[in-house]
């Protein structure tokens, strides 16, 4: 059970019921396409605690309820309220496996916050998918679009924050 900390699923924002399961307020790329999860990890004092689930349940919108193994009553889980809940990494790749992402017009930054270019085009190989990526200058690059390579993803201000390989950009010009 691999933690990754850009898959963030949602946040706790309430108790439901008095039996122990929680209400999740999902990201907008969950709403409407729920990944099937075993378990989840918890943010709790900025660490990542694992959680395993023992009751899933979407009816559609923004709001997912969930119950933890060995969690069942409201005592054991009124910490929980307000903590940020995260999938593992296996479960995000499902997905991402299955949709085409929609990246076009996002805009590539390094560590060093400078910018590498904006995605033209998200290309779908067999193995790899890969970001056709337009320079300042004009100029095409392939990048790969492996979770690895991703630091986190700004969907608001449309930015993809990478951590690229030196030389990986220079292959390609």
């Amino acid at each position: 059970m691999a933690y990754k900390a850009h898959i963030l699923l949602g946040r706790i924002t309430k108790l439901h019921g008095f039996e122990g399961a929680v209400s999740v307020k999902l990201e907008k790329e969950f709403i409407g396409k729920m990944p099937d999860m075993e378990s989840v990890f918890l943010e709790i004092e900025g660490k990542p605690v694992p959680f395993f689930i023992s009751e899933s349940q979407y009816r559609g919108g923004d709001i997912l309820r969930l119950k933890f193994s060995d969690y069942e009553s409201v005592e054991r889980v009124s910490a929980f309220s307000g903590c940020r809940v995260f999938l593992t990494e296996g479960e995000r790749v499902d997905m991402m496996q299955d949709d085409q992402p929609d990246l076009s017009g996002f805009e590539v930054r390094l560590p060093d916050k400078s910018v590498t270019g904006t995605i033209a085009d998200v290309i779908q190989n067999p193995e790899q998918w890969l970001l056709k990526v337009k320079t300042k200058e004009g100029q095409e690059i392939l990048i790969p679009l492996h979770e690895d390579l991703i630091l986190r993803i700004d969907k608001r201000k449309k930015i993809i924050y990478m951590d690229l390989p030196e030389g990986l950009t220079d292959i390609n010009l």
